[in-house]
C-alpha cells in the first residue's frame, strides 16, 4: 500500500470570477441543453437524451459555479459500486455516524453532502448541485434511515440533496456521499453520474470482490478522459489477496489513464463498536484529504484541472449530442417527405383520373348521354347541336333542365375520386411511419385527430362545387362579347359549362371497350358546339385553365391534408448546428477571457 500525495499543480484557469461574456455563453449553452427534445426513437436516442441532462447539469451545478469561484472549498464525490462501503467510510473519515448502511439493495437514495462549519455560506444556497433540492439537516442530528423500496421504485424525492454541516471536517473540503454508480434503479444510477460529473475530485470505492466490474469502470475512464484527480479506496481485501488485487487494479488503473490515481487497500475487518472503520486504515485517505484542504494553491490547481477536462469533455459530448440531434432532423425530414411525397402521388392520381377519360364513366356519362340524347347521337353533328340548343332552351323557359344533373353527377364522381386518393395516402403515410417505427407519438395523434370521411366530402365536395363555380365565371367572361352574349344567352351558361367540363374530361386515355366510342364520341359533340360559341383556340384555352384550376385546387387540398399528417411530427431541438454555434460560442468566450481550453480543444 503506497500512501498517496497532493496532486501537482495544473495551469490554466486565473483565480477571478469568470468573464459576464463567458457566464453568458455558457448559460445559453445550458439553456439548449436544458432543451434538448429527441422525439424520434433512433438508436442511441435514449443515451442522446441522458448525455444531454449530464452536461447540463453539469454545467449548472460545477463549471459554472467553479468559474465563478475557482477558491470555492473542494467537493469530494464518495461514489462507487453497489455495497462497497462507501456510507461506511464516509462516517469513518468523520468519526461520526452520519450515513446509515444497510443490506437492503439500494441503499442510499438521497446524497449527503457534508462541509466544515466555516464553508457554509458556499452550501446554502444552490450554488453548487443546483438541480437538486436542497434538505438542511442539523449536525447532530441522528443518520437518516435509508431511503428504500420494495419494488425498485424511485420515491418522489430522489433529486434531493441533503445538507449537512460538519466539526469533524476542516475547511476547504467537503464530502458527498453519492448513490451506486451499478444501482438497480435508473434515477439512482442518473444521480451517481450526475454528482461524479459535479465534482472536483472522486474517492471511487470498490472491493476486492468486484473492482473488475464493467460499469464503475466506464465511470474511471471518464475520469480519466476530464483528467480528474482520483483516488481508489479497494475495499473488503481477504487476507493473504491485498498484492495480488492491488497490483491487478493498478494496472488496469493504468490502462484506463489512471496510473497516477492513489490506491487505499482496506482489508477485510470488523467495524468498532460504532459501525466504524478502524483509524489506521483510513489514515491514508484521511491524510491526503486533509492535506489537500490545507493548501489553498494545491486545492486551486485541482479545481482548474477538474475545470478544465470537465469543460473540454462536455463540449465532445455536446458534438455528439449535435450528431445526435443532426439524425433526429434527418428522420423528420424523411417521415415528413413520406407524407408529402404519398399526397404528391395522389394529387397526380387525381389528376391522371381528370385528363384521361376516367371520369366520363358511370354516372357521368349516362347524364351526358341523357342530356344530348345519346341514342343518335353521330348522326348528324349540326343535328345534335340544334337537339342541345333546344333542351338548353326548354332549361331556360324553367321546365327541368338535365345540365344540372350533368353537374351534380361530375361532382359526386369527382369528389368520391378525391376523397378515395386523399385517403388512400394519408393510409400510405401512416404504413410508411408504422415501417419507420420511430414515431410512435406522432402516429397516435395523427389516429386522433385525422379529419374522417365524413369532413373530408364535405371538404371535396366544396373544392368541385367552387370550381364549378369558377369554371362557369370563365364562361360568362369569356362570353362578354355582345355577339357570344346572345348564343350564350339561347344555350344557356350552365349547358356551356357543363359542355366545358366534358372537354376537360375529354381524352379517353382511361376508358376501354365501348366506352371509346360512346364517351368519345359525346365528348366530341361537347367540343363541337364549344368551338361553334367561342371559336377552336379560345375553347382549348378556357379547357386548359380550368384544368389548371382544379389541377391546383387538389394540390391544395392534398397538400393540407400532408400539413396537417407532418405537423404531427415534433421537431428536434435545439438543431445540431444551433447547439454547436452555441458550443463554439462558449470555447471562444472560454478562450478569450481565461484559456481554459487549451490548444486542439474547441
Amino acid at each position: 500500500m503506497v500512501a498517496p500525495g497532493t496532486p501537482p499543480g495544473v495551469p490554466g484557469l486565473s483565480n477571478g470570477i469568470g468573464a459576464p461574456t463567458t457566464t453568458t455563453a455558457l448559460e445559453g449553452l445550458e439553456a439548449r441543453l436544458g432543451s434538448v427534445d429527441l422525439p424520434y426513437a433512433l438508436p442511441g436516442a435514449a443515451e442522446a437524451a441522458t448525455r444531454a441532462a449530464l452536461v447540463a447539469d453539469q454545467l449548472g451545478d460545477y463549471i459554472l459555479p467553479r468559474l465563478a469561484s475557482i477558491d470555492a472549498p473542494l467537493l469530494a464525490v464518495v461514489g462507487g459500486s453497489t455495497g462497497a462501503g462507501k456510507s461506511t467510510l464516509v462516517s469513518s473519515l468523520i468519526r461520526r455516524r452520519v450515513a446509515a448502511a444497510s443490506a437492503i439493495r439500494p441503499t442510499t437514495r438521497r446524497p449527503l453532502l457534508l462541509h466544515a462549519p466555516a464553508d457554509e455560506p458556499w452550501f446554502v444556497s444552490d450554488r453548487v448541485l443546483g438541480s437538486l433540492a436542497r434538505v438542511r439537516v442539523p449536525e447532530d442530528a441522528p443518520p437518516s434511515a435509508p431511503i428504500t423500496t420494495a419494488d425498485g421504485e424511485s420515491p418522489a424525492s430522489w433529486r434531493e440533496l441533503e445538507v449537512r454541516s460538519c466539526s469533524e471536517l476542516p475547511s476547504g473540503l467537503a464530502l458527498l456521499d453519492a448513490p451506486d454508480v451499478d444501482s438497480v434503479v435508473d434515477e439512482n444510477r442518473e444521480l451517481a453520474a450526475t454528482l461524479l460529473a459535479s465534482a472536483d475530485l472522486w474517492v471511487f470505492v470498490t472491493t476486492a470482490a468486484r473492482y473488475a466490474d464493467a460499469v464503475p469502470w466506464r465511470h474511471l475512464r471518464a475520469a480519466a478522459e476530464r483528467d480528474i484527480v482520483v483516488a481508489v479506496v479497494l475495499d473488503r481485501v481477504p487476507d493473504g489477496a491485498a498484492a495480488d488485487v492491488e497490483a491487478d487494479l493498478r494496472r488496469r488503473l493504468a490502462s484506463a489513464g489512471l496510473a497516477t490515481s492513489p490506491v487505499i487497500t482496506i482489508p477485510e475487518t470488523p467495524l468498532d463498536a460504532e459501525g466504524l472503520l478502524p483509524v489506521p486504515l483510513i489514515a491514508p485517505l484521511q491524510d491526503w484529504l486533509t492535506t489537500l484542504a490545507a493548501d489553498a494553491e494545491a486545492r486551486r490547481d485541482v479545481a482548474r484541472r477538474t475545470l478544465t477536462g470537465a469543460l473540454g469533455s462536455a463540449l465532445a459530448q455536446i458534438e455528439l449530442l449535435a450528431d445526435e440531434l443532426d439524425a433526429q432532423a434527418q428522420e423528420h425530414h424523411e417521415l415528413a417527405e413520406a407524407a408529402f411525397s404519398a399526397h404528391a402521388e395522389a394529387a397526380q392520381r387525381i389528376n391522371a383520373a381528370c385528363a384521361d377519360g376516367s371520369m366520363l364513366r358511370g354516372e357521368v356519362l349516362a347524364r351526358w348521354q341523357e342530356y344530348i340524347g345519346a341514342s343518335g347521337m353521330i348522326k348528324g353533328l349540326e343535328t345534335q347541336v340544334g337537339r342541345i340548343r333546344d333542351r338548353l332552351s326548354a332549361a331556360l323557359r324553367g321546365r327541368p333542365g338535365p345540365a344540372q344533373r350533368v353537374e351534380n353527377a361530375i361532382e359526386s364522381s369527382l369528389a368520391t375520386l378525391i376523397v378515395a386518393e386523399a385517403q388512400r395516402a394519408s393510409i400510405a403515410t401512416e404504413r410508411a411511419w408504422q415501417r419507420a417505427g420511430t414515431a410512435a407519438a406522432a402516429l397516435e395523434t395523427v389516429r386522433e385527430v385525422l379529419p374522417g370521411q365524413e369532413v373530408l366530402t364535405e371538404r371535396a365536395t366544396a373544392l368541385v362545387h367552387e370550381w364549378q363555380g369558377d369554371l362557369l365565371g370563365l364562361v360568362r367572361a369569356e362570353g362578354a362579347d355582345k355577339r357570344l352574349t346572345a348564343r350564350l344567352i339561347s344555350l344557356g351558361v350552365n349547358g356551356v359549362g357543363v359542355a366545358l367540363m366534358i372537354v376537360v374530361f375529354a381524352h379517353t386515355g382511361g376508358l376501354t371497350g365501348g366506352e371509346i366510342g360512346i364517351a368519345g364520341g359525346t365528348a366530341l359533340v361537347a367540343q363541337r358546339l364549344l368551338e361553334a360559341i367561342f371559336g377552336d383556340q379560345a375553347m382549348r384555352a378556357m379547357a386548359e385553365r380550368a384544368q389548371i384550376d382544379l389541377d391546383a385546387r387538389v394540390h391544395a387540398l392534398v397538400s393540407e391534408q400532408a400539413s396537417f399528417l407532418a405537423s404531427a411530427l415534433r421537431r428536434p431541438s435545439p438543431t445540431g448546428p444551433e447547439l454547436r454555434r452555441a458550443a463554439r460560442a462558449a470555447a471562444s468566450a472560454l478562450e478569450a477571457t481565461s484559456g481554459v481550453i487549451g490548444e486542439g480543444r474547441s
